[in-house]
């Protein structure tokens, strides 16, 4: 059976595959959507939460965008939680617990009512390729699916491997089964396949938890939500989550376990991710350590199943039982579905483009944990990317690349693609230069109108930006022009634990003080309240956290968009495209070696890539007559 021709196909259905099927038909283009069960699309195979520390910033910035990862994360929500609060606000990072079930029901309703996007069931077994350019994929069914650009986002199926103690079987994730020969095909294109491995800790019956032990943790009071659209809205409810402890009893009883864990004998090679190991991980590792701290985590409203995070494990079934018996709180725990590690192939980073297009060959592209990344939101923006840029090249106009100043997806796809990883790749503010011009509160100012350029962004979403700088603008304006008299404030300020004035001042001198918030300044000056209020209310939240984090961190911001001026200045320097880095011998040799792999196309690239030192870019900047 042979289908008509698409535009884009898009392979594998999880939060890569799913945003960039929603991006290419967003665009207009004729889309395919293949994926081995269309009653599991974007399910949540680990925690069942979106966002958190530096991760919540990519969701609002996929929102941003036009992607859905937002949007569908509201409609699911049954807890919101801004992380970070006691921080600078380049590190706030907002967080939501899901209702798993809803959230690949709330994605599956978006996938089937877009326009040009069409679903089929089935696993791709093979791609087709004609001059060096993808042409194409078959499928298990021997059907074959004519189109102009693939997008390959096959997660952990691809010849995955579930390990629970000495048992082990083929499975993408528990229940589900493998993509089987794909990764064969693509290694015998020539392209470099390598192993990871993941885990995920086992679901507990709620039923069978003593609660009244454990350290609750509710929402905040609060909740905001990830989406700048309006067509959502804040939590009115909310599902609390819980504190839990290890002991050294459960360490003992995890160490007895350690002789027949897969990632001790040597059965698991791939390397997992250092910054989410398992508990035989954390024990090994940590060893000084007498407790770890747990998450309880609820996986629905209409569920009993709770998700135990940071108890990933591949130890024995009895093992892990025994060892959640020893914890306080689930000594009569139930499990519902046991913890286990997957080991899966990957194709290493280096070998695509910053579009995500693959190297190799043209209009290939790979996106998600296929690349080597770990995570719902890594995977999300990179199917974002890819879908987008996928009709770009087909439509011959220029791809879209997201520098390192503008947003953590480009400091995501920048160290991919230059670094490559060795270990499942995790977002973190720590990786962002720039992390303070990479705020979650302002992900639809920066990228908005670059998404609305492209025709991804709806006409209406970049009007609601449009309105939110005005009114953020005349409210710093406001708050600049404004003064109060020592009568006026000493008091109220007094009251507040912070200096009287003796002048007077500018409310945005009184707003600099760390005591005060511009809430605390509302309640004090009537004017500025009746100022505020009139905001409208759709927006008014927003306005109000934007105009206080410019007028706080002002100095801040300034001095870094000033560095980072400065760094671009030799960030987008182009280099020749047909360098011998090999016959320039005051390079080092790895610096030769490195460059003339990666073949990077700006000073900046050249930069990031291990190996590459300062004095190695030095002389390349000579090369180019640039110093």
């Amino acid at each position: 059976m042979r289908f008509e021709k698409f535009d884009v196909a898009v392979v594998g259905a999880g939060h890569a595959g799913a945003e960039a099927a929603a991006a290419a038909a967003g665009l207009g283009a004729k889309t395919i959507l293949i994926t081995q069960n269309l009653d599991s699309i974007c399910q949540m195979s680990c925690n069942p939460a979106m966002g958190g520390v530096a991760k919540g910033q990519i969701v609002r910035e996929i929102d941003a965008l036009g992607g859905w990862s937002g949007i569908v994360t509201d409609r699911s929500m049954i807890q919101f939680r801004m992380l970070n609060r006691s921080k600078g606000p380049a590190m706030w990072s907002p967080r939501a617990q899901c209702d798993k079930a809803e959230f690949s029901s709330n994605w599956k309703q978006v996938i089937e009512n877009i326009p040009y996007l069409y679903l089929w069931q089935d696993e791709v077994v093979d791609i087709v390729i004609d001059g060096g350019a993808v042409v194409g994929c078959v499928t298990k069914m021997q059907v074959e699916i004519p189109a102009d650009a693939v997008v390959l986002t096959n997660g952990t199926f691809l010849n995955g491997r579930i390990f629970i103690g000495e048992t082990s079987f083929s499975g993408g994730r528990i229940g589900e089964r493998a993509a089987e020969g794909l990764s064969d095909k693509l290694r015998d294109y020539g392209f470099e396949v390598e192993k990871l491995k993941t885990g995920t800790p086992v679901r507990i019956d709620g039923r069978t938890i003593d609660f009244s032990v454990l350290a609750e943790q509710p929402g905040d009071e609060n909740p905001a939500k990830f989406s700048f659209s309006p067509i959502t809205e804040p939590l009115k409810a909310q599902k609390s989550c819980y504190l839990a402890y290890t002991n050294l009893k459960t360490h003992e009883i995890l160490k007895e376990g350690f002789s027949k864990s897969p990632l001790f004998t040597g059965r698991i090679q791939g390397r997992g991710p250092r910054y989410c190991p398992s508990i035989e991980d954390k024990i090994e590792r940590f060893s000084g350590k007498d407790r770890h701290q747990l998450f309880v985590e609820p996986e629905g409203i209409r569920t009993n199943s709770y998700y135990l995070n940071g108890f990933s494990s591949s130890l024995p079934l009895e093992v892990q039982l025994q060892a959640l018996h020893s914890i306080e709180g689930f000594e009569k725990a139930q499990i519902l579905k046991p913890g286990y590690a997957i080991e899966y192939d990957y194709f290493p980073p280096t070998q695509l483009n910053y579009t995500l297009e693959t190297k190799k060959i043209e209009n290939l592209f790979f996106a998600g944990q296929i690349n080597g990344t770990t995570g719902y939101e890594e995977a999300a923006c990179q199917g974002l990317m890819a879908g987008i840029n996928a009709v770009l090249k087909l439509r011959g106009r220029s791809s879209f690349v997201l520098g390192r100043t503008q947003a953590y997806i480009g400091v995501l796809i920048d160290d991919l693609v230059t670094k490559g990883v060795d270990e499942p790749y995790r977002m973190f503010t720590s990786r962002a230069e720039y992390r303070i011009l990479l705020r979650q509160d302002d992900a639809d100012v920066r990228l908005t109108p670059l998404s609305f350029e492209l025709g991804l962004a709806s006409a209406e979403r970049m009007a609601r930006v449009e309105e939110k700088q005005r009114y953020s603008q005349s409210l710093v304006d406001f708050v600049g022009r404004t003064s109060v008299l020592p009568g006026e404030c000493n008091q109220f300020l007094e009251a507040h634990n912070s200096a009287p004035i003796q002048q007077k001042v500018t409310l945005s001198s009184l707003l600099l003080r760390p005591e005060l918030t511009l809430a605390d300044l509302m309640q004090m000056s009537p004017k500025l309240s009746d100022f505020v209020n009139a905001t409208p209310s759709s927006i008014r939240s927003e306005v109000c956290e934007s105009s206080e984090i410019l007028i706080k961190y002002s100095r801040y911001i300034e001095k870094e968009r000033e560095v980072a001026d400065r760094i671009l200045k030799y960030e987008n320097l182009p280099i020749k495209e047909d360098l011998d880095y090999r016959a320039v011998s005051a390079l080092s040799f790895e610096a030769r070696e490195k460059l003339s792999k990666m073949r990077p196309k700006t000073i900046g690239q050249a930069s990031r890539i291990s190996g590459v030192s300062p004095a190695d870019i030095s002389v390349l900047l000579i090369l180019m007559n640039c110093r």
